[in-house]
């Protein structure tokens, strides 16, 4: 069997956007049922339910670029936006319901200090609580999360379309299925809350990764002879 271009263009998209999926899990501001009561940081939800909004909003914009354009980049860059867009409006409304629901400030839970703006975070912070809302470094790790998780997403999405020659729904299908196994894989390696990149958990990171290499490498072989059993190549 030859070794087609389209092969390896799909090999190194789909693994590349496995590592950004996992990546922007990582880099997400996640809270759980904590933060629906005030008592943590992040948004009150699951890692894979966070990061599914954002890429499939990604996933909106990336298919309407696709449409009209054949550039990856633009298609990948787009897929971005559109999931960065997403995550700084629920970051922003979240921030709005606390501070006028709950009466509490976004304030870090993990550091004294926010490393961006060098505010104090302590003194604001809540007796018995791990912080509240998303503060400052904490919506910049969200918005580069929200950047990398719908980059990688599009990225898939286009590698499916363009080189398996997957139609525009079943690219879209595949493409959200590779992703979710992967925002799984971060979810058990966050285990709980976290604040994104100033989070102790994020150390954790490698391990991911690697687990996420070897899943989105699996998952780019079975598209290679899917589309081979289509006659896509």
């Amino acid at each position: 069997m030859t070794i087609e271009p389209g092969m390896i263009w799909i090999v190194l998209c789909v693994v590349g956007g496995g590592l950004l999926a996992s990546l922007g899990a990582h880099l997400l501001p996640v809270g759980g049922a904590p933060a629906a009561m005030g008592t943590a940081t992040g948004i009150a939800t699951g890692t894979v339910m966070i990061m599914m909004g954002a890429v499939m909003t990604g996933l909106f914009t990336a298919s309407t670029v696709s449409t009209f354009s054949n550039n990856i980049w633009l298609v990948a860059i787009s897929g971005a936006v559109g999931a960065t867009i997403m995550m700084q409006v629920v970051m922003l409304m979240a921030n709005i319901l606390y501070a006028f629901g709950c009466g509490v400030v976004p304030i870090s839970g993990r550091v004294a200090v926010d490393p961006i703006t060098k505010a104090p975070q302590t003194p604001f912070k809540t007796p018995q609580t791990d912080g509240h809302g998303v503060p400052d470094v904490v919506f910049i790790s969200g918005t580069l999360g929200g950047f990398a998780g719908g980059f990688g997403g599009a990225l898939m999405y286009f590698a499916l379309l363009a080189y398996a020659h997957f139609s525009y729904g079943t690219a879209a299908i595949a493409a959200v299925s590779i992703f979710v196994a992967n925002a799984i894989l971060a979810a058990y390696n966050i285990r709980g809350t976290t604040e994104g990149l100033y989070d102790p958990k994020f150390k954790r990171l490698p391990k991911a990764l690697a687990a996420s290499l070897a899943v989105s490498l699996l998952a780019a072989i079975v598209v290679v002879f899917a589309t081979i059993a289509l006659g896509g190549l």
